[in-house]
């Protein structure tokens, strides 16, 4: 068996230990490309949307609230000088494709000095019933380009079943990082009713994760593209069921001058640094759903994470239970409860004896005026539904756990809220409060920000473990701490209500994928889990049944 010995990995705490101690055997193979331990600085503070004043406040974001946060990503494409890659669930709008607009313009600015072309990737999901329109998307983003521009932009997106990125990271250069949750909606998070997230910019050698990650999907797309069976599903409509189907799409600018497909990165080619100021141990933790036929590395490193602690676990999330039916709780079919998630968390509580706080999304969470096939943040489970699954795993793994028990549990360690502004629920006009972050902290010494949910779907994601003690505290002191005392009320997670549900089966039905209406019924349950999924431009989504606009689709 292949072992994974990496020498950074003696600065990490007992946390980071874990995690790594669970990649280095069982993902050895996908070292250096889906997990790594390295290093970096963070930048500022946690880049969380809307800022944290909204917690102490009755009133809601002003307007232009979050304009900073795409000029922001603007400023850090700006930096480059050889190489930027851009990754994310889908195509940009509003704000966010103005000021990537710009960052291109000055990237070219840059490449006027430079001998060699800079090179720009940017890959996006194939999110279910609306894929990416690669060449209205490259069309939109260069056409303020000077036409001697000395860029060369590859624009890609991909699905294979049910699975497509959402990975969400800018990289510059193997330097310049930026990472976490969220999307390039402008609707979702500029305008009223901003749905909450976090991201993290850092510095240092992590940046080089995030380009090697990327290449993994840039591999994928030219070789589905590039084989036989590719060429000639070219103009075959995506009309079966979805969740049977691969398809990439790709798009190169400039036209006759970029190769068809991206090149890959490679630490060679950009520019050496020393190590900045302050850099502390991270490890870079990625997944590329169903890419890889078996192995999932930042599902086991987070198992191994949870494993770890020893005193409290704090956790901001949309959910935790599956996607449900809309205005139900009836999970979609076919998708279940994370059972290793949450016997991890149940071992935690019963053996250990760590606190668990958890803050979630409230259901139904509805930004910038959307309609509910636009954008629903939270799946539709309560606290106690949540809390629920969590003793019921307790009352599995230890049979012997008596009622006092549990609900001693439930009382003293198991915390559950919704996300709230000064206590309350929901925006001025009753519209709930949404939370899209993924972000955890273990005995507070070590956190975890990234794209992954920890609810049921099989996607490529990408995070980073930042194993720093003085970072992590000064992140619950910026972000957990406010989000906490605002968030926090007895009243979400009832211990008599937790106890009462634990019989209630909340898991999707089974599915036979191999029968039609199994296949039919994934397919759905495919369309409903994207429904977060999608910006307002139109023109920057393709129709599936359309042959015309069906770049690439294979059976």
């Amino acid at each position: 068996m292949k072992k994974v010995e990496d020498s950074s990995a003696l600065k990490l705490s007992a946390v980071g230990r874990a995690a790594y101690d669970s990649l280095k055997f069982k993902h050895a193979w996908h070292h250096h490309v889906q997990w790594n331990v390295t290093s970096g600085t963070v930048i500022g503070s946690l880049h969380q949307t809307p800022s944290a004043h909204v917690f102490t406040s009755t009133a809601d974001p002003k307007q232009g609230h979050t304009d900073w946060f795409p000029q922001k990503m603007c400023d850090i494409m700006s930096k480059t000088t050889t190489w930027c890659d851009v990754m994310s669930l889908g195509p940009p709008d509003g704000i966010f494709i103005d000021k990537i607009k710009e960052a291109l313009k000055n990237i070219a600015k840059t490449a006027n000095l430079s001998e060699k072309p800079i090179i720009i990737r940017m890959m996006f999901g194939n999110i279910v019933g609306m894929p990416t329109n690669c060449n209205s998307l490259i069309k939109k983003l260069t056409a303020d380009l000077p036409s001697d521009a000395n860029i060369m932009l590859w624009v890609g997106a991909w699905r294979k079943g049910a699975s497509w990125n959402h990975a969400k990271l800018i990289a510059v250069d193997g330097r310049y990082l930026h990472t976490g949750g969220h999307n390039l909606w402008d609707y979702h998070y500029l305008k009223n009713n901003p749905v909450h997230d976090l991201s993290v910019e850092l510095e240092g050698r992590v940046a080089h994760d995030g380009h090697l990650f990327a290449n993994e999907q840039w591999v994928h797309i030219e070789r589905k593209q590039s084989g036989c069976v590719g060429q000639c599903a070219e103009k075959i409509p995506d009309g079966l069921p979805l969740v049977w189907h691969n398809r990439v799409i790709i798009s190169e600018y400039p036209i006759g001058k970029a190769t068809e497909f991206a090149p890959l990165y490679n630490p060679d080619i950009v520019p050496r640094y020393d190590a900045p100021i302050g850099s502390v141990p991270i490890i870079s933790l990625g997944r590329q759903g169903a890419l890889t036929i078996k192995n999932r590395p930042a599902d086991d490193a987070f198992l191994a994470m949870i494993g770890a602690a020893k005193t409290i676990i704090r956790m901001s999330l949309q959910d935790l239970g599956p996607v449900c039916i809309p205005n139900t709780k009836i999970s979609l079919p076919g998708l279940k409860w994370p059972k290793p998630i949450l016997n991890a968390l149940a071992k935690a509580i019963f053996v250990r004896g760590v606190d668990v706080e958890i803050v979630l999304s409230n259901p139904g969470s509805i930004p910038g005026g959307l309609g509910l096939t636009d954008a629903c943040y939270g799946n539709g489970w309560t606290c106690v539904d949540v809390a629920a699954e969590i003793v019921k795993r307790i009352k599995k793994l230890f049979p012997n756990a008596s009622d006092d028990k549990l609900r001693q549990l439930v009382r003293e360690n198991l915390r559950v809220c919704f996300i709230r502004h000064a206590k309350k629920t929901t925006y001025q006009d009753k519209k709930n409060i949404g939370n899209h972050s993924k972000y955890f902290i273990i005995d507070d010494v070590a956190s975890y920000v990234g794209s992954q949910n920890l609810y049921m779907c099989d996607l490529a994601e990408w995070g980073v473990l930042i194993d720093d003690e003085a970072e992590t505290k000064k992140m619950i002191q910026d972000f957990w701490n406010p989000l906490w005392q605002a968030s926090y009320t007895a009243e979400d997670c009832d211990v008599d209500e937790v106890m009462d549900g634990l019989d209630i089966d909340r898991d999707g039905e089974n599915v036979n994928s191999f029968t039609a209406d199994g296949r039919k019924k994934l397919e759905e349950a495919a369309k409903m889990q994207a429904m977060n999924g999608g910006g307002i431009d139109a023109e920057l989504y393709s129709k599936e049944d359309d042959p015309a606009s069906a770049a690439q689709t294979e059976q």
